[in-house]
């Protein structure tokens, strides 16, 4: 039985206020090359590992929430791409290519694949399974057709919007007809939403003294549809300036996850009196639907119609660079980290 070296990112312990990499470290293993017997496990080589803000939570010891804590001591966890090497489960074989959650190393041991989606479509970069036919994407179709109902015409806000979700449902909203604005903190990033990805206008929420009025400039009569992917200060502000009968999709707080205290939100009557729908959702909501959306976004793809813009790091020893770097809005489009070019 074949056994190999097998490098794994490690968090060493649970982390307060703002991620470090020294919070994080390389530690070396081994690992045979064979499932446990009497299991229906797969074990797979990992190509990449994505990096998302929802794992933030994750390495705080938190209880009642929707996924479970990182263990100290023992690898990250995340969405990523792998090739089956061996399998004792009767819907994978070897060589399988398949997406979905993995451990941050270079091969895993997948105790419950049935989680696993499997690839069929290899004419498209296998990175996208990352991000716009992974996780991402199927984040961004549930929470903007599905949670929101839109229409042609509509006003949309999106939030964080050159990430790995929000680039994708301005996109969507566009193929719509919906008029769209996204916000992002730097100059590069607000290009990029009107020049590659076709928002209407964008903005650098770092520029703006008052968000309130900034949102008022742009959507003088109202916004029909917020995709939320910040909180904090930038909720408040979209409150004062939703139409009636307005959507908040509530994606992520990406401004509060470092926070000894989240930050309060103090608009809320405005739910009232414009009655406005606010809802909450996870991306695992919308995982029957999968293949509904390859169907819809795939020939968008191939036609060009939409596109998705990718910051790839090299290496298993970047992981814990490149996740801390999202905090910071160092990542350019989606992250994500390539362990191997197999």
């Amino acid at each position: 039985m074949e056994e190999v070296s097998n490098k794994q990112i490690i968090l060493k312990d649970y982390v307060n206020g703002v991620p470090k990499e020294s919070d994080m470290e390389l530690r070396i293993s081994t690992i045979k090359l064979k499932v446990p017997e009497d299991s229906k496990a797969v074990l797979v080589k990992n190509l990449y590992l994505s990096c998302d803000p929802y794992m933030r939570p994750r390495m705080k010891k938190t209880e009642g929430s929707y996924t479970d804590s990182f263990t100290p001591g023992s690898p990250l966890v995340g969405f990523g791409v792998a090739k089956v090497v061996d399998s004792a489960h009767p819907k994978f074989k070897k060589d399988d290519l398949v997406w979905g959650i993995t451990g941050w190393e270079e091969y895993s041991i997948i105790k419950a694949p049935d989680s696993l989606f499997k690839i069929h479509n290899t004419d498209v970069p296998l990175s996208y399974y990352t991000g716009i036919l992974g996780m991402p994407g199927i984040t961004a179709y549930g929470g903007f057709y599905e949670l929101c109902s839109p229409k042609k015409g509509e006003t949309v806000y999106v939030s964080a919007a050159s990430g790995a979700v929000g680039q994708l449902v301005g996109q969507f909203a566009k193929l719509l007809g919906c008029y769209v604005v996204g916000s992002a903190g730097s100059k590069e990033k607000v290009e990029l939403l009107k020049n590659k990805f076709g928002f209407d206008e964008a903005f650098n929420y770092k520029e703006e003294q008052d968000l309130s009025a900034a949102l008022k400039r742009y959507f003088p009569d109202g916004i029909d549809i917020y995709f939320e992917n910040v909180g904090g200060k930038m909720l408040d502000a979209v409150l004062l300036n939703m139409r009636i009968h307005g959507r908040i999709a509530v994606c992520g707080f990406i401004s509060q996850y470092n926070l000894e205290q989240s930050e309060g939100v103090h608009n809320l009557f405005c739910l009232i009196t414009k009655r406005i729908r606010m809802q909450g959702f996870l991306a695992a909501d919308y995982f029957p639907l999968y293949q509904k959306f390859v169907e819809m976004v795939t020939p968008h793809i191939k036609e060009g119609k939409v596109t998705y813009v990718e910051d790839i790091a090299e290496g298993i020893e970047s992981a814990p660079g490149a996740l801390v770097g999202l905090f910071s809005g160092r990542n350019v489009g989606k992250q994500l980290v390539r362990i191997s070019r197999e």
